[in-house]
């Protein structure tokens, strides 16, 4: 499996899950979990995701999923989940 982790934060508006689950899901990209928070009109998303099925590199899609973000007005990171977990490690 090659586990991504894609986050997803700005202010909130209409259409953001939706723009972001359609992107991954025409891509063969998996929501193995996902969490959502609105706090003060500001939104918070993270996903892990399975990108085993998808066509794509690794790159093409982190900078298709930035694009997205620039086009509605959040920002959108995507890592590895093995350098994610590397990172965020005590």
């Amino acid at each position: 499996m090659k586990k991504c982790i894609i986050t997803v934060v700005g202010k909130d508006t209409v259409g953001i899950i939706a723009k972001v689950c359609t992107y991954l899901a025409d891509n063969s990209i998996n929501i193995l979990d996902i969490s959502q928070t609105i706090v003060q009109g500001y939104f918070n998303m993270m996903m892990i995701t399975d990108m085993s099925a998808t066509e794509k590199e690794f790159g093409t899609v982190f900078e298709e999923l930035e694009a997205i973000g620039e086009e509605i007005g959040v920002t959108i990171r995507c890592q590895r989940a093995e350098i994610f977990e590397k990172m965020h490690r005590l």
